[in-house]
């Protein structure tokens, strides 16, 4: 019950995040609280759930759509229940909506895919957009274009949306890790937070390069692997 209070406060902070982003600043000070909260031991799980997504995301797709999406869920679920009834039932709220968005998802599975690879699409060009220091007003235009652009590729190979989402997770997962790791490390800690804060490429480069090699990686592992199927 500890872990969905803690969702819980986390979708309160998202939320108040993205209210406070509606003039288009993006949200380093609510990513940053994030990294910096982990210990030794959840940096470190993160770094190893973030290589296997990583480089064998293709082997494991539905378990982590199931789980994405069951996340999704117990988010929303927390959300609208504190808007209907308040904190008295956010927990029922929580799993209900867990469970229900783990149950479409199996059914759904090509669908939540593509819902998945478009998403990761969206936040990877929206991240070059910042890289870039264009207007963050608009940073949804960039947004979009990946959505759109994740969304199409998705619905016409399928196996590419398997291997964008998963690559595009298990890089953040790791470049969380990584990045807390740095910060409890008390020679690195004021680095790393310079470089998060005051370089606008640094965070869209750590996400985004090691997608790319993700995805280079699954792709050579999948053709070598003739029966795997989707």
């Amino acid at each position: 019950m500890n872990c969905l209070n803690i969702l819980a406060e986390t979708a309160k902070n998202a939320e108040q995040a993205a209210q406070t982003a509606g003039d288009g600043t993006v949200p380093i000070d609510f990513i940053w609280q994030q990294i910096i909260s982990l210990n030794i031991l959840e940096a470190l799980t993160f770094i190893s759930f973030g290589v296997v997504c990583l480089f064998y995301g293709w082997r494991v797709f539905r378990i982590l759509v199931i789980i994405s999406f069951s996340l999704l869920g117990l988010v929303l679920g927390l959300m609208a229940a504190e808007k209907i009834s308040g904190d008295s039932h956010q927990i029922i709220g929580g799993i209900a909506g867990l469970v229900l968005m783990a149950v479409l998802s199996v059914p759904l599975m090509r669908w939540a895919v593509c819902i998945l690879g478009a998403i990761a699409g969206g936040v990877l060009t929206s991240s070059v957009w910042y890289a870039c220091g264009l207007n963050e007003n608009y940073i949804i235009a960039g947004a979009l274009i990946g959505i759109i652009a994740g969304g199409m590729i998705s619905f016409i190979v399928f196996k590419i949306a398997v291997m964008l989402f998963s690559s595009f997770g298990g890089s953040a997962l790791m470049v969380v890790g990584m990045l807390a790791l740095l910060y409890l490390y008390p020679d690195t800690t004021e680095q790393v937070q310079s470089m998060v804060f005051d370089e606008k490429w640094f965070l869209p480069v750590a996400l985004i390069a090691p997608t790319l090699i993700g995805v280079c990686v699954q792709n050579k592992f999948v053709k070598n692997s003739a029966e795997w199927t989707v």
